[in-house]
C-alpha cells in the first residue's frame, strides 16, 4: 500500500513538474521535452541558467542554442544569450563535478575527479573562456554594432569546485550556478541602463531565427567540431594554434560532451583520445593521434 502511494506521489509530483516546465521560455524556445532536460546534462545546465535568472529585474529576453553563422559557412553555438537593459549576456554552460583549474590564456583546463581510494583522474577540455571568444566575436560580427555592450559569462555547475581559475583582463567572468544571480546583479548595479526595450526587441528578432534552425544544420554544426577538433589534436598541444573553431565536442552515441583523455594502461598507454563525459554508462572513445 506504502509502495503504491510513494508511486502515485511521484507520478504526480513528475506531472506538475512537467507543466511548470513547459510554460517556461526555455521550452517555448527550444521544445526540448521535460525529460529530456533531467537526462542530459547540457541541456540541463542551459536550463539551469534560465531559472537562475528568471527573477532578475529590468526588461529582458532570452535565446538559447543561438546558432551565429561565421564568414566560413560554419556556424557557432550560443548555450544562452540574455537581451537585458544594461547589455548582452553570453553565457557558455559547463555542468561538470570535480575540480576545475585554468587560467585565462591556457589552451585547455583541468578537471579533476576522485577515482577510488584516494586517486583521481585528471581530463583536459577546451578553455571555455577562449570558447566564449569565439562567440562573441561572430555574434559582434553578425550584428553590425560596435556600440553594444557585451560580456562573458562562463557558468559551472554547482557540483564543481573552481579550484584555481586565474582571470587577468578582467573581460569574464568564471562562477558557479549558485553565484550567477548575484553576479549579475552587481554588473548591473555597475553599468545601469543600456539598452532601450525597443532595442532589445529588435535584436531579439534579428537573432531568433538562428534558435529555429534544422536538425541537419545542428549536426552539420557538430561534424564541422569534430572534424576540427581532430585536426588539432594531430600537433602535440604546445603547438597547436587557438581558434575558435573549437566550440563544442558532443559524443555521437548520448548527445553528452567529450573530453580529453590519456590512456593509463593497455598498448596506447600515454596517448590521448575523446572520451565522453558520460562515462561509465557511455563508453564512447574517439581516437585522436599518436602523439604522446
Amino acid at each position: 500500500m506504502w509502495i503504491f502511494l510513494v508511486i502515485v506521489l511521484l507520478s504526480l509530483l513528475y506531472i506538475i513538474q512537467k507543466k511548470q516546465y513547459e510554460k517556461t521560455e526555455y521550452y517555448q524556445q527550444t521544445k526540448n521535452p521535460y525529460r529530456s532536460v533531467q537526462f542530459n546534462k547540457g541541456r540541463l545546465g542551459e536550463f539551469y541558467i534560465y531559472k537562475y535568472l528568471k527573477s532578475l529585474a529590468g526588461y529582458k529576453r532570452y535565446l538559447f542554442n543561438l546558432y551565429i553563422p561565421k564568414n566560413n559557412g560554419e556556424t557557432t553555438e550560443l548555450d544562452v544569450v540574455l537581451l537585458h537593459e544594461s547589455g548582452i549576456y553570453v553565457f557558455e554552460s559547463k555542468n561538470y563535478s570535480g575540480w576545475i583549474f585554468g587560467t585565462e590564456s591556457q589552451q585547455y583546463w583541468t578537471q579533476t575527479l576522485p577515482v577510488g581510494r584516494g586517486g583521481s583522474q585528471k581530463n583536459q577540455f577546451y578553455n571555455p573562456i577562449l570558447q566564449n571568444k569565439g562567440h562573441l566575436k561572430w555574434i559582434q560580427i553578425f550584428l553590425e554594432d560596435q556600440t553594444l555592450p557585451f560580456y562573458s559569462y562562463i557558468v559551472f555547475s554547482d557540483r564543481c569546485t573552481l579550484k584555481n581559475i586565474t582571470l587577468t583582463s578582467a573581460k569574464h567572468y568564471v562562477i558557479n550556478r549558485y553565484n550567477l544571480l548575484s553576479a549579475v546583479q552587481q554588473n548591473i548595479a555597475k553599468t545601469g541602463i543600456q539598452l532601450s526595450p525597443e532595442k532589445i526587441d529588435n535584436l531579439f528578432e534579428k537573432l531568433y531565427p538562428f534558435t529555429q534552425i534544422e536538425e541537419a544544420e545542428k549536426m552539420a554544426h557538430i561534424t564541422n567540431i569534430q572534424q576540427n577538433t581532430q585536426r588539432s589534436f594531430s600537433q602535440p598541444i604546445s603547438n597547436t594554434k587557438v581558434t575558435s573553431n573549437i566550440e563544442r565536442i558532443i559524443c555521437p552515441r548520448c548527445g553528452e560532451k567529450l573530453v580529453v583523455r590519456i590512456a593509463r594502461k593497455g598498448e596506447h598507454q600515454g596517448k590521448k583520445f575523446l572520451g565522453c563525459s558520460n562515462y561509465p554508462k557511455c563508453r564512447y572513445i574517439q581516437n585522436l593521434s599518436d602523439e604522446k
